[in-house]
C-alpha cells in the first residue's frame, strides 16, 4: 500500500512537472506578435544589431524587447538614424513608424504597442490607452476631445477604431489611427519634431541648448512646474528608457550633459546597494526642467 502511494505521488509530480515545461516554458519560447515598421526614406533594419530586413518591414517576431536600429539607405546621407527599445507581445502588433530628418529634433514617429490589461476592464466593451510623448506635455486629444497632457492613462476606451493627435506648441501635429480592444491597453509613444517655420524655434532651441553656471562654478538644473508634480529620471536619454527614479519640482541638481530634449544629472540614488551619499546619474525631460 505504501508502494503504491508513493509510485501515485512520483506519477503526480511528474505530471505536474510536465505541464510547467509544455504550458509555461515552451510555450513562452514559441510565443509570437506581429511586428510592422515603416520609415520615411527607406532604412535598413537592425534587432540586436543584426540587420534583418529594410522598410517596410511586416511579419511575426518572437516575443521579448529588442534594441531597434533604423539606419536610411541609399542617397540619404545627410538624414539621421534611430534606435530604441521595442517590446513584442504575444498575439499581438508592434508598430513603429520614423520620420527620419536631418537630426534627432527634426526626426518625428510613433511606437504602438498592445498588451493585456493588467487590471480587467469595467466594462466588456472597452480597453485603455496610455500615452507618452517626447518631449513631454503635450496635449492629448482622442476624436477630436482634448483628454488631457501626456503622459497619462486614458481609461474606459470604448472598442473599435480611434483617432489619437497629440500637440505642442513649436512642434507639427501628430495624429494617427489606433483600434482599441476590450481588455486591452494601446501604448502610444508619440516623438515630436520642431517646427522650422515657427517664430518660437529660436525660443525652443536656446531653451534646449543654453546653460548658466552657479557660483561655485557648476551648471545646476531646475525642476520646473509640471501637471504631474515631478519628472521621471530615465536611465537613456528616451522616452523608452528604464525609469530609474522620480525628483520634484522645485528640487535643484548638478548638471552633467544633455541631448536634445534631455539633461543627465547628477542625483542622490535609493537603490538596493547604493549607500548614503552616493550619487548615480540619468536623464530627465529638459521641457520641464531648466538650468541656472
Amino acid at each position: 500500500m505504501k508502494s503504491k502511494l508513493i509510485l501515485l505521488l512520483v506519477l503526480i509530480v511528474l505530471f505536474i512537472g510536465f505541464v510547467v515545461v509544455r504550458f509555461f516554458i515552451l510555450d513562452k519560447q514559441n510565443a509570437y506578435g506581429k511586428l510592422k515598421i515603416i520609415s520615411s526614406p527607406t532604412a535598413s533594419v537592425y534587432i540586436n544589431n543584426m540587420i534583418i530586413s529594410k522598410t517596410p518591414f511586416d511579419d511575426k517576431y518572437k516575443v521579448g524587447e529588442y534594441l531597434l536600429k533604423l539606419i536610411p539607405e541609399g542617397n540619404a546621407t545627410e538624414t539621421a538614424s534611430w534606435n530604441g527599445k521595442i517590446s513584442v507581445y504575444k498575439n499581438a502588433l508592434t508598430y513603429v513608424n520614423r520620420e527620419l530628418g536631418s537630426s534627432d529634433i527634426f526626426s518625428a514617429g510613433e511606437i504602438f504597442t498592445t498588451q493585456k490589461m493588467t487590471d480587467p476592464p469595467k466594462s466588456n466593451n472597452t480597453g485603455e490607452i496610455y500615452v507618452e510623448t517626447e518631449p513631454q506635455g503635450a496635449m492629448i486629444t482622442l476624436d477630436n476631445d482634448e483628454k488631457g497632457v501626456a503622459p497619462m492613462v486614458l481609461q474606459d476606451v470604448l472598442r473599435g477604431d480611434h483617432e489619437l493627435s497629440v500637440f505642442m506648441s513649436g512642434f507639427f501635429r501628430r495624429t494617427q489611427k489606433i483600434n482599441v480592444d476590450p481588455g486591452y491597453r494601446v501604448n502610444a509613444y508619440f516623438k515630436l519634431a520642431l517646427d522650422q517655420s515657427q517664430k518660437q524655434l529660436s525660443d525652443i532651441e536656446n531653451t534646449a541648448t543654453g546653460s548658466a553656471k552657479t557660483a561655485g562654478g557648476k551648471t545646476m538644473v531646475t525642476i520646473s512646474n509640471n501637471p504631474q508634480g515631478w519628472l521621471r529620471v530615465r536611465d537613456d536619454a528616451s522616452i523608452n528608457a528604464s525609469e530609474e527614479a522620480k525628483v520634484k519640482v522645485g528640487e535643484k541638481y548638478e548638471f552633467i550633459d544633455e541631448k536634445t530634449g534631455w539633461y543627465q544629472i547628477k542625483y542622490n540614488g535609493n537603490k538596493d546597494g547604493l549607500v548614503a551619499g552616493e550619487f548615480q546619474t540619468g536623464w530627465i525631460s529638459s521641457e520641464y526642467s531648466t538650468k541656472e
